[in-house]
């Protein structure tokens, strides 16, 4: 169960239209179209990025340390999964287990896609800060560090020129999001929905940004459309070969570029949103987190949690949470971090749309 809006073009600087989808227990819904009054008015565009990779040396893992915050991370879980078992020791300069993750999710254009561009930056980027600091106090073991979640590649209900019903966001806008950043020392995540192109497409165009140490990937497999379908009609799907691919990708440029590891963000919220999980590869270059995306009240999540991310371990975990629309229904709350946080394993990784 989840909500995403989809953007339809974006000529210049102005989306025309947003396609919005609902989607209950794994089928699209309630598709409605939205004139662009909806859209946000994009954040003034920052001077183009450094994007120059500085090396830096960071200390060894120690092995011991590492082992004792994964036993912690598993949270007392008694069905023998997490820790997931051998699993690799990461390179050194791993931001899993070591620290939680709190971060806001959306795109520059269009309010309706996620807190991240849906208020004005300033005020964006405090509110994160408050959220950081909530989960800091309901874990004060574990340090929370902020993150911004842009979604630079939007699957669209236009094909296009090229037919791929995507649309990629100006690389000005990637700059922008890494100035905000910058302001609350926060990590950047770049999200990708390929529609009707692939990751093997998509996901080198942006290099110069993962070459970076703070940069880090997402890849949504909803919007992965390997039937031809047009997106928001049916959810998509990626294979491990997919998953693999990415990992295999980011390796790479740990490697060439001297960087501690990537943090690799997997969407979940249905069972063929992501196949043969098994065969997902782990690497001490990248950190794999699969994170439950779905929206509804707290006890849809639970089941969503517990069969499709819990249930089916693969290294990391994240959760999603919706200020709006996990409160649509009764009993009209969002979790706390407090209720999060007894769930088993922890997740590592909070996302904010």
């Amino acid at each position: 169960m989840k909500f995403k809006n989809l953007l339809l073009s974006v000529p210049l600087l102005l989306l025309s239209l947003a396609l919005f989808s609902n989607c209950k227990n794994g089928t699209p819904a309630n598709k409605t179209l939205a004139t662009a009054n909806t859209a946000a008015k994009p954040a003034e565009a920052a001077p183009a990025a450094d994007t120059t990779p500085v090396k830096v040396v960071y200390p060894p893992i120690d092995k011991k340390e590492y082992d004792s915050l994964m036993k912690r991370m598993a949270h007392n879980d008694t069905t023998g999964r997490w820790p997931v078992k051998n699993t690799p020791y990461p390179l050194p300069g791993a931001i899993l287990p070591y620290k939680r993750i709190i971060a806001f999710y959306g795109n520059l254009y269009a309010k309706k896609m996620g807190i991240l561009g849906e208020i004005p930056p300033n005020e964006m980027l405090a509110k994160l800060k408050g959220e950081v600091k909530n989960w800091q106090r309901a874990d004060p073991k574990t340090p929370t560090i902020p993150a911004l979640h842009y979604i630079a590649v939007v699957a669209s209900g236009d094909p296009g020129k090229d037919g791929k019903y995507r649309n990629r966001m100006p690389l000005r806008q990637i700059d922008t999001v890494l100035k905000l950043a910058k302001k609350i020392n926060a990590i950047v995540f770049i999200d990708v929905q390929v529609a009707l192109s692939n990751i093997h497409t998509e996901l080198p165009l942006l290099e110069k940004y993962l070459a970076l140490p703070n940069v880090h990937f997402g890849m949504d497999p909803e919007f992965s459309m390997k039937d031809g379908s047009r997106p928001g009609k049916k959810i998509g799907t990626y294979d491990a070969e997919d998953i693999n691919y990415v990992s295999n990708y980011l390796k790479g440029l740990v490697n060439k570029y001297h960087l501690p590891p990537k943090i690799l963000i997997v969407h979940r919220f249905t069972k063929k949103m992501v196949t043969n999980y098994k065969n997902i590869k782990l690497r001490p270059e990248v950190q794999l987190v699969m994170d439950m995306d779905g929206w509804g009240e707290p006890d849809l999540k639970e089941g969503t949690w517990r069969y499709f991310i819990q249930g089916e371990p693969v290294q990391f975990t994240g959760f999603k949470l919706f200020y709006k629309n996990d409160i649509k229904k009764a009993p009209h709350h969002m979790l706390t971090p407090q209720e999060v946080l007894k769930k088993s394993p922890y997740p590592m990784y909070i996302q904010y749309q």
